[in-house]
């Protein structure tokens, strides 16, 4: 039975000396946390001063930079949004490799390869008449996917939380790594997804012509067409065309009920696609759980920020301090 160690994180150099030489091997996990929490405060005695400016220095980056992002957001809401969108594909990569999380290297390279195509198809000109709802099938795919990993992963964290893994003989640490990792892929692929599906539905209706981020499309929109796909709203059994039940929106513009909810659920559009007049989501979505709620919005603003702007925020922050000395 290994001994308990006592320390003593007052006692100057000699105590310091003392930590180091402390053999870890004999000691219990508990005690092992305890030598290195006091190496930790012994290695750092003195430098309060130092702290609070690295303190000081962190809260003055944060404000600033979120100052500088909202201008940018405001001013030039497109080179934003392209920049945040690369960022939040391209950071979590870095980490990934470095950590040799290869499990979500994997999804992460398939996701990548299938919107990378995706994509591709939504910025050709002339625009294939089945690419509209190619795109909108394949984010709608995701968005579900995603919500339903959300769901799972938080309702993996909450019993957790309250002891329920137990009577499934699960240790703690393990379910909650797999709800939090399941919450994590959830918010991420959704926030990822919704943006990608974003930029393709502006520039397929761009394409189209019915729409215009302007608000002057460049098509007369006919009561038989649906502007989000281009193609007749209604044919006849001899011809070709697409069948389906359609939706009309209260300033009276009729669309396939497809594409009107891909324009509105993936595509993050929350106007006509083609006199811009606003649209009752909550009379269209009457499943609580297709309506883009606003404190979703807000968490997926958050996510977003979290994950493409605060490694470059940390990051400038360490920079900082390294070009002032303080380690």
């Amino acid at each position: 039975m290994a001994a308990v160690v006592e320390v003593d994180v007052g006692a100057g150099a000699a105590g310091e000396r003392e930590l180091d030489e402390v053999d870890m091997s004999d000691l219990s996990p508990e005690e092992q946390w305890r030598v290195e929490h006091a190496r930790m405060h012994a290695k750092h005695r003195g430098h309060e001063a130092m702290h609070a400016e690295m303190v000081l220095i962190l809260i003055a980056t944060l404000v600033v930079a979120q100052l500088l992002l909202v201008q940018w957001k405001q001013r030039h809401p497109r080179s934003y949004n392209m920049v945040t969108l690369f960022q939040m594909w391209v950071v979590p990569l870095y980490f990934t490799v470095k950590l040799h999380w290869w499990r979500f290297l994997v999804i992460w390279v398939l996701f990548s390869a299938v919107t990378a195509f995706v994509t591709f198809r939504a910025t050709r000109k002339p625009l294939v008449q089945t690419t509209p709802r190619l795109v909108y099938k394949w984010f709608l795919l995701i968005y579900k996917i995603s919500y339903a990993t959300g769901i799972v992963g938080y309702m993996a964290v909450m019993f957790t939380l309250f002891g329920l893994n137990l009577l499934f003989k699960i240790k703690p640490e393990d379910a909650m790594d797999f709800g939090i990792s399941l919450l994590f892929y959830g918010l991420y692929y959704g926030v990822l997804e919704r943006d990608f599906a974003e930029m393709c539905a502006d520039y397929m209706a761009s394409t189209i012509g019915f729409y215009s981020k302007s608000g002057m499309p460049t098509k007369h929109l006919s009561d038989s067409v649906c502007a989000v796909c281009g193609q007749q709203i209604f044919v006849d059994v001899s011809e070709e065309g697409i069948i389906e039940n359609t939706y009309r929106l209260s300033c009276n513009h009729v669309f396939h009920e497809f594409c009107i909810r891909g324009w509105c659920i993936v595509g993050k559009k929350q106007t006509c696609p083609y006199c811009r007049e606003k649209v009752d989501l909550k009379r269209m979505f009457s499943n609580p759980w297709e309506r883009p709620h606003v404190m979703y919005g807000q968490l997926l603003d958050w996510l977003r920020y979290l994950v493409a702007w605060q490694p470059v925020i940390i990051g400038l922050v360490q920079g900082i301090n390294f070009v002032l000395g303080l380690e």
